[in-house]
């Protein structure tokens, strides 16, 4: 997934009203939209690096948008928007081993009235479901966690899943790892004990469970490699 802009570097300053972060460019100061709407738990520490790109686009309210913050020398991408792109890449590319084989690669697909899931992969004889989780919390050395804050949405997913998988349909939750420094990935059940549990006895409902961290450059994030869940 590369990216639309140049990243330009900088230093945090501060996040306020959930969608703004302030940010020091130089000597000067820029307010950057903050395209993820998570705790961020851990990352928001003042004056730490961070990598923002700015739209040429003259209509928005905010010319620039906060893509990457360094956690401990440790770059974490934080734009939840390119998180389904990534995905896309990899799938494209025939990189994940799980989907080599795919025909036809769908976007926002609609199950039921209410819901849409990331991605409806076609195999020969099989249909499956994908819903991706963008995950940057790392609270313990070398250890990603999910979720960073209560997911009442996330719970929600994993029961449309489970019903999909009634019908018929494989089922994947795709959690995506947007660090470069985790070689393991564990539930926060401290944070959201009900969605912990509840995809916990999901997994033993045929629910299956992918995790990939990522590489980042300065062109872009690309999925790398598959990671340890530790349940």
């Amino acid at each position: 997934m590369k990216f639309n802009e140049r990243l330009i570097a900088g230093q945090f300053i501060k996040r306020y009203k959930r969608f703004f972060v302030d940010v020091k460019i130089g000597n000067d100061k820029v307010v950057a939209h903050c395209p993820n709407t998570g705790s961020m738990m851990g990352l928001l520490k003042k004056g730490n690096n961070v990598w923002i790109s700015k739209s040429d686009n003259l209509k928005r309210k905010l010319q620039y948008t906060l893509q990457i913050i360094e956690d401990q020398k440790s770059k974490v991408g934080i734009n939840t928007h390119l998180t389904n792109k990534i995905v896309f890449d990899a799938l494209d590319r025939r990189a994940i081993k799980n989907f080599k084989n795919l025909d036809k690669i769908q976007h926002e697909v609609k199950f039921g009235k209410n819901t849409r899931f990331d991605f409806l992969i076609t195999e020969k004889y099989k249909k499956t479901f994908i819903e991706v989780k963008n995950v940057t919390l790392s609270r313990e050395k070398k250890i990603a966690e999910f979720p960073d804050a209560v997911t009442s949405r996330g719970s929600k997913h994993i029961r449309k899943l489970l019903e999909a998988n009634k019908k018929g349909y494989e089922i994947y939750l795709f959690f995506v790892i947007q660090r470069n420094d985790c070689n393991k990935f564990k539930l926060a059940k401290d944070i959201d004990p009900e969605y912990c549990e509840l995809l916990l006895k999901a997994v033993k409902k045929n629910l299956k469970i992918l995790c990939y961290d990522c590489k980042f450059s300065s062109k872009g994030i690309k999925l790398n490699r598959e990671i340890q869940l530790k349940i």
